[in-house]
């Protein structure tokens, strides 16, 4: 099970003494608080994807990359790379150059993003959103898995003996997940690949989600990927903890009952309707247990603590406190529940065996004689048109 932590990277003021955050300070503090997550033991660091004003995350390859820089073990994630108006071109080659950087500690989400006004800017349209989110995804899982690609559709330019670069690091492309506030269509896409499905689990009452995670099994049983209860869940979350319930609860409050979206609403009544976690170390664990027995065994458990103009003293004291006495106990607790079976959530260490077993993994290396792909050969000098075949990709 991995746990960690999701910014989403919005600029509110603090609504307790009115400081808003600089650009330049809210990215220094995303980068601390990646840090932070590495060194208290947490799996997951997740950046999502915005190109709208007060959102300030607008290239997490960047970011992450040099998070990756500063840390030894901690899984570099988005939350989600928007798989609609990004190039899949773009996104194959950006985020192959970080796993590279960050030596196989690297997966994304893909979402479609529903901010209207953000795919005009893009020269998209928020209609075709369904279809071009199916349609680019099937371009990068190819981009990320053929050396060479010939490519005709709807939304991009054809490609003619394209080879995205640098290939994979050891051949392997980064695992999926495929993260959904509402549609279906997401957890179809997901089942049908066999990659992971994230439910947002926040904004929303509890176990509202459910219905969509149970589709994304169904699915990937039918799809042959597994039994239904081998396919690759995640949850988010928001959480605010302190020593003492009450104390989380005031010191909370100004930020979850003052921001906008939450205006008019009573924090205790929002706990008691919705997933959001806030309270003692005990009673986040309490909540988060509630989330295995209404989902199942999932495989990763993402946090949002910094959200809404909150001190980055104050989230960096989030991360402290999951990774001392909030994760601890859910690893050894959901464990102890777990049904045997189900699998991890996938790595780049576990992709790699999967694909080759007891063999060395594959490293590219370009042909020097070839300067182009027009002719649909590999530019590789150690290609293999049957490596598929005999190091099947488990996922």
């Amino acid at each position: 099970m991995q746990f960690g932590v999701f910014a989403i990277g919005d600029i509110s003021p603090d609504p307790t003494t009115g400081y808003t955050q600089s650009e330049a300070e809210r990215i220094s503090n995303l980068i601390a608080i990646g840090r932070r997550a590495d060194e208290v033991g947490l799996d997951v660091v997740a950046l999502g994807e915005h190109h709208n004003p007060p959102f300030v995350i607008s290239s997490p390859p960047a970011l992450l990359a040099h998070i990756a820089a500063l840390t030894d073990r901690i899984i570099l994630s988005t939350a989600v790379t928007l798989i609609t108006t990004n190039d899949p071109v773009k996104i194959a080659e950006d985020y192959a150059m970080v796993q590279h950087v960050a030596k196989g500690r690297l997966d994304l989400m893909l979402g479609r993003g529903n901010t209207v006004p953000v795919y005009p800017w893009f020269g998209r349209d928020i209609r075709d959103g369904v279809a071009m989110s199916l349609e680019n995804y099937n371009l990068l899982h190819r981009l990320w898995r053929e050396d060479v690609v010939d490519w005709d559709g709807r939304f991009r330019t054809p490609l003619q003996g394209f080879t995205a670069t640098p290939r994979p690091l050891d051949g392997v492309p980064p695992f999926v997940w495929h993260g959904s506030i509402r549609t279906p269509e997401t957890a179809e896409q997901a089942a049908f690949y066999g990659n992971g499905f994230f439910a947002n689990h926040i904004l929303a009452p509890n176990f509202h989600f459910r219905p969509l995670v149970d589709l994304y099994r169904q699915r990937f049983a039918h799809y042959g990927h597994g039994a239904a209860e081998q396919a690759i869940v995640g949850l988010g979350g928001h959480s605010f903890i302190a020593k003492r319930s009450q104390d989380a609860i005031e010191t909370y409050r100004p930020y979850f009952e003052r921001h906008p979206f939450f205006r008019g609403t009573r924090l205790e009544d929002y706990l008691a309707a919705t997933p959001a976690t806030v309270g003692s170390p005990q009673e986040v664990i309490d909540k988060v247990m509630t989330f295995q027995e209404g989902f199942g065994d999932y495989q990763r458990q993402l946090f949002l603590v910094d959200s809404g103009g909150l001190p980055v003293e104050l989230a960096l004291e989030q991360v402290e406190l999951l990774g001392a006495e909030v994760v601890p106990v859910l690893r050894k607790e959901m464990a102890a529940r777990r049904k045997p079976g189900v699998p991890d959530a996938p790595t780049h260490e576990s992709l790699v065996r999967a694909k080759y077993g007891d063999a060395e993994p594959r490293q590219p290396r370009p042909n020097p004689n070839r300067g182009d792909n027009l002719s649909g050969a590999s530019p590789y000098q150690d290609s293999d048109p049957d490596v598929e075949a005999r190091f099947p990709v488990a996922f």
